[in-house]
């Protein structure tokens, strides 16, 4: 068995290396690929001892059972495990290390989607009217979520954004989406504003001291380093039990409230998957409380 582990141990970090580099996927998106596979390695060594060239369909059918007899296991998290198993064999088709990939003709268990909470530009304004604009740390928590919800930004494009990623002359920023992929978001005046105060207070925040995370980190924390999405999270969290606002609130629900308020507003499909980022028109339908066959027909025309 020691011997196989050790296989299996340098084939996904062979893999590893090969979706970061060759594909470019976010440290995110990796750790979690990475994170399927080791559990889903660790299921075959114990029940079979074989070696990832050796794992036939069965296995990989009976490794599903196995996640749904899970009581934590959501079906989501199902079809996320298939999915980078696929992956992973077909990295190993692809090297030509198997003739065929055992994953080919398994399906993933279909999820109910559920949406998160979306909130009320009221809301939206009284999570953000909770926060001390007095201080320095307020003016710049303001500036990060007036930018996170006009901008319909992800927490990772958010604490990521640089001071070369302003472009206020022309009403823009250049947000670095999954996938190192670019997108230039307009950006409205109230948030300029906020982020112009704040520019000010970072200026004097490190004058003379520097930045121990990059000089062109947008956001820094107290200590002039770049913001974690924890940091995001804990702001937001606060904010919102400030604004007696009950609902589950994260840095996604701002995203998902801001794609909501756009196509209330008029905004077309395809615009908003623009806005967001999206490679498919699809994912963007998730993002809204329309009317689904609204949606549908709104997709079909794009289509044609």
């Amino acid at each position: 068995m020691v011997q196989n582990s050790e296989k299996w141990e340098k084939t996904i970090g062979a893999y590893k290396t090969y979706i970061r580099l060759e594909k470019n996927l976010a440290d995110n998106s990796v750790e979690a690929y990475i994170r399927d596979l080791r559990v889903f390695s660790n299921f075959i060594l114990r029940q079979y001892d074989v070696l990832p060239t050796q794992v036939d369909e069965q296995m990989i059918s009976r490794f599903l059972v196995h996640l749904h007899q899970r009581q934590e296991q959501k079906r989501s998290s199902q079809a996320r495990a298939l999915s980078s198993v696929k992956s992973f064999y077909n990295y190993l088709l692809m090297m030509d290390k198997i003739e065929s990939s055992p994953a080919e003709f398994i399906t993933a268990p279909k999820s109910r989607r559920t949406l998160p909470d979306v909130l009320t530009v009221g809301e939206v304004e009284r999570i953000i009217g909770m926060i001390d604009t007095s201080t320095v740390k307020g003016r710049r928590d303001c500036a990060m979520l007036e930018l996170l919800y006009s901008c319909g930004l992800r927490a990772s494009e958010l604490i990521s954004l640089k001071l070369t990623d302003l472009f206020f002359g022309e009403g823009y920023i250049r947000v670095m989406g999954k996938g190192s992929k670019q997108r230039l978001v307009p950006i409205g005046r109230r948030a300029q504003e906020y982020v112009m105060m704040y520019l000010d207070d970072r200026r004097e925040q490190i004058k003379g001291k520097g930045v121990t995370n990059g000089e062109q980190t947008l956001f820094l924390s107290n200590r002039r380093t770049k913001l974690t999405r924890v940091m995001l999270f804990t702001i937001i969290r606060k904010a919102a039990e400030a604004a007696g606002i009950t609902k589950s609130v994260s840095p996604h629900t701002f995203r998902h409230s801001f794609a909501t308020h756009l196509l209330a507003g008029g905004a077309s499909i395809r615009e908003v998957q623009d806005m967001l980022g999206h490679e498919s028109i699809t994912t963007t339908e998730i993002y809204t409380h329309l009317d689904p066959d609204h949606l549908r027909g709104a997709i079909e025309k794009i289509k044609l």
